[in-house]
């Protein structure tokens, strides 16, 4: 099978809406970049879904992904129609051909070194430091493929605070890296759990894959136990909405640490978190920080 995508540039408030009325005239996909992106008139623009806080970028391009036989042009002509566009000049149709999509992934993926002993290092290569603490990661159907910024962040935290017989809740433990790091620098009981099945199952072939002793289910499996360390590294919403939660699964004097957070959402974790711990800003990179705090006594 061969496919079409179709891209398309245009003001950037209108992208969103392009993309979603493409989707209901049949697109497989759709997204929306800067069109400028790799000019020196990129724009980084960081924002949890659904919320655009009223920013956009100068210009976006609108990519769609149809079936070689389908009626592209006509969905777009349509699309914009209903918007009230202007077709947009310029549209720009290539053919994707069939390929193994998975070897593609992999090429994009190698080893990432996250400090002088510490890599994490895909199932499909080979570690490029053997004697150092080398993470095997398949990502699978889960998030987390550990080359974010914020995914650095945690790692580096467990690996400069994290003491041996601590116990660890990595709570939204997508592809369990965070709890299978804590795991092999010497955790003791260590528990990721998530609201996605895909992921525990991720999760517990990841920790065979590091012959790690992790457990890994979902939220309820928590109970009312405490934890030494509280990791999550999600976003600044659902964390915020988790701070009692989270809270009370940290044991007096332990530890919370919170990723996924942009630097402009850190004053906003800090008051959610308030009434149990004081969290300060422990790493920022690429307009993300990383905040930690000992649960008060």
């Amino acid at each position: 099978m061969s496919w079409v995508s179709v891209s398309v540039e245009l003001d950037s408030i209108a992208g969103e809406a392009l993309a979603d009325a493409l989707l209901e005239r049949g697109a497989l996909s759709a997204e929306v970049t800067d069109a400028d992106f790799g000019t020196d008139q990129e724009t980084a623009l960081y924002d949890e879904p659904g919320e655009s806080n009223g920013r956009y970028w100068r210009r976006s391009r609108v990519s769609a992904l149809f079936e070689a036989a389908a009626d592209h042009r006509g969905a777009l002509q349509a699309a914009c129609r209903e918007l009230g566009l202007t077709l947009p000049a310029g549209v720009q149709v290539r053919a994707v051909e069939e390929q193994d999509w998975v070897a593609a992934t992999q090429r994009q993926f190698g080893p990432i070194r996250i400090s002088e002993r510490l890599w994490i290092v895909p199932s499909w290569s080979e570690p490029p430091v053997p004697a150092a603490l080398n993470l095997r990661l398949d990502p699978g159907l889960a998030f987390g493929t550990g080359s974010h910024a914020t995914t650095w962040q945690c790692l580096r935290w467990l690996e400069d605070h994290l003491r041996v017989g601590w116990s660890v809740l990595d709570y939204g433990c997508g592809s369990g890296i965070l709890a299978i790091a804590a795991k092999k620098m010497g955790a003791g009981r260590v528990l990721g759990v998530d609201i996605d099945p895909n992921a525990i199952q991720a999760s517990l072939a990841n920790a065979s894959r590091n012959d790690a002793h992790v457990e890994f289910a979902l939220p309820t499996a928590a109970s009312e136990d405490v934890f030494d360390v509280v990791v999550a590294n999600i976003l600044a919403n659902p964390l915020r909405v988790l701070a009692p939660l989270l809270s009370a699964h940290t044991r007096p004097a332990g530890w919370i640490v919170l990723a996924g957070v942009l630097e402009r959402q850190a004053v906003m974790l800090r008051d959610a978190y308030l009434p149990w711990v004081d969290l300060e800003p422990v790493s920022r990179s690429e307009g993300w920080t990383c905040l930690a705090g000992a649960r008060r006594l």
